[in-house]
């Protein structure tokens, strides 16, 4: 029984098909002509069998070319419309959301993908600027179908939910939806032994208020980085949550204030793809080390700030990354100064934003 739309070949396919073996089959056929007709051919002397050779060597380098010439046309057009709907779900930022400087950067670690498991977004909206950073379990192609669900979630919560908690709740309900589509029938879509046993979501949720205060839930990803006076330092997020997919969300759910973001300030965030490259000799990469060394002279644009560290870590990985890697910089140029939050507990090897 035949299912419309389910593998049924287009007539633009049928085109491009006739139009790839069209041009070689005529030639394929003249040759065969040649040797059956021609009388040359059927002669047995050196000079007949070289012009054979030659009249066939021709038609097979001139199939060869045709072929190659056309599957390499019909690549840059996959290619096309491949990195046409990659950038449409996960585009270029623009420079400055809600007053906030912005950059990002990512590489997916499969080849020849624009983008992988690793998704970001920075929305301005009427509660804040709001910032998503996450990675899905995996990495490559095989992880967008998540990444679209997630970030789609996203931009829709940030916009009608008053509080990060609604915002992660959401993202926890159109993942368990993604995930009931890919179950098996009779199979359970949450908990740990359904799908999102095994695959899941860490989900890094930031709220930066007109006034600078910072607010956060974090879902089991690394934590962000604060760049301030040349200094760098991890910034203290509590006791992190699970990463979404294998458990529930608790019932009472708060964002985190973590302290205020002063003028100069910059986050950096990032996926753990930074953190776990290696070099050729094992050795991980030092993101705290790249950013001390891209601040060592002051205050830099996130824009600059990022590209010095890009660079050393594809210098660090010889240009081979084996996991995607994301990277998000946000910094306020122009607010004044805000008093400091009272102090919360401070993490050995972090800080609680002053």
């Amino acid at each position: 029984m035949m299912r419309f739309g389910a593998g049924v070949p287009g007539r633009g396919s049928v085109r491009r098909g006739l139009a790839l073996l069209g041009l070689p089959a005529a030639w394929g056929a003249a040759a065969i002509t040649y040797k059956l007709v021609c009388p040359l051919a059927q002669q047995t002397g050196l000079g007949a069998r070289i012009v054979t050779s030659a009249v066939f060597f021709a038609v097979g380098t001139g199939i060869v070319l045709r072929v190659r010439r056309a599957l390499l046309s019909e690549l840059r057009q996959v290619r096309r419309v491949a990195g046409a709907a990659q950038e449409a779900l996960l585009g270029p930022l623009p420079g400055k959301v809600g007053g906030l400087e912005v950059a990002a950067a990512q590489l997916s670690a499969e080849r020849g993908a624009c983008i992988g498991g690793d998704l970001y977004d920075v929305i301005a909206t009427e509660h804040g600027v709001r910032v998503v950073m996450g990675d899905v379990r995996g990495h490559g192609l095989a992880a967008i179908g998540t990444v679209a669900a997630v970030l789609g979630s996203f931009r829709e919560a940030v916009h009608d939910e008053r509080d990060l908690a609604g915002v992660l709740r959401r993202l926890e309900r159109a993942l368990a939806r993604h995930l009931r589509q890919r179950a098996c029938p009779g199979q359970p879509a949450t908990g740990p032994d359904g799908p999102a046993g095994e695959e899941f979501v860490t989900v890094l949720l930031l709220e930066i208020r007109r006034d600078g205060d910072v607010r956060a839930l974090n879902c089991g990803h690394p934590r962000p980085h604060l760049l301030r006076d040349g200094q760098v330092e991890a910034v203290d997020l509590g006791e992190p949550l699970p990463p979404l997919g294998p458990f529930p969300l608790p019932a009472d759910l708060g964002a985190m204030a973590v302290g205020r973001l002063r003028p100069g300030d910059t986050l950096f965030l990032h996926t753990d793809g930074a953190d776990d490259a290696r070099d050729p000799h094992g050795r991980f990469f030092s993101l705290a080390d790249a950013l001390r060394a891209a601040v060592r002279d002051g205050p830099e644009p996130p824009q600059t700030v990022l590209g010095a560290v890009w660079t050393r870590l594809l210098r660090h990985t010889g240009g081979r990354p084996t996991d995607d890697v994301a990277m998000l910089a946000l910094r306020d140029p122009c607010r004044t100064a805000a008093l400091p939050l009272p102090g919360g507990p401070v993490g050995q090897g972090a800080c609680h934003i002053p």
